[in-house]
């Protein structure tokens, strides 16, 4: 997979992701698969239990499945996944 500022408009249910920073301390080292996302937050699936994580205060490291890992602020995804579909992007390099 190709990394290009589009990564913010991939689907990211189904996703591996795993919370490399955040503002609540209990929820950094979290991972699973991304089994719901709502437009505040995503919900992680691991082993046996599912954990509810805040996008606007977290930074993600997410891993697709040919192998491609993206780390992502979390304020980028804010908002229903079908609206960042529309959302221009400002490239920043």
């Amino acid at each position: 997979m190709k990394v290009t500022p589009d990564v913010i408009r991939h689907e990211f249910i189904g996703a591996r992701a795993k919370v490399a920073e955040s503002t609540d301390l209990g929820h950094v080292g979290v991972s699973g698969i991304v089994v719901n996302e709502t437009r505040n937050t995503f919900t992680l699936q691991s082993k046996d239990k599912r954990k509810t994580i805040a996008k606007n205060s977290s930074v993600f490291h997410f891993g697709f499945h040919d192998g491609t890992v993206v780390e992502i602020d979390g304020k980028l995804l804010v908002g229903r996944s079908e609206d960042r579909l529309k959302k221009s992007i400002r490239r920043l390099w």
